[in-house]
């Protein structure tokens, strides 16, 4: 999964998810009310989709001030 979630043994809903944190990391101008809509699709309500947002773009944000200061990785974090 680390590396490559695509062949992780997931479930629907784990693999929409992933798939919306890599298309909201990579590509965020392209999310579109049809990507909200599968995930609707899927079982989740408005909160959890705005939680799961919420948290990915988050962690873009924090690594992207961490990477612009140039902070390095704690022991094991690598």
């Amino acid at each position: 999964m680390k590396k490559d979630y695509t062949t992780a043994p997931l479930n629907a809903v784990d693999r929409a998810l992933c798939d919306h944190a890599i298309k909201l990391t990579r590509t965020p101008w392209l999310v579109t009310q049809g990507d909200i809509d599968c995930l609707r699709g899927l079982g989740l309500d408005d909160r959890a989709i705005n939680d799961a947002t919420q948290v990915v773009s988050f962690f873009n944000y924090i690594n992207r001030i961490a990477d612009g200061l140039g902070v390095d990785l704690e022991q094991g974090m690598q």
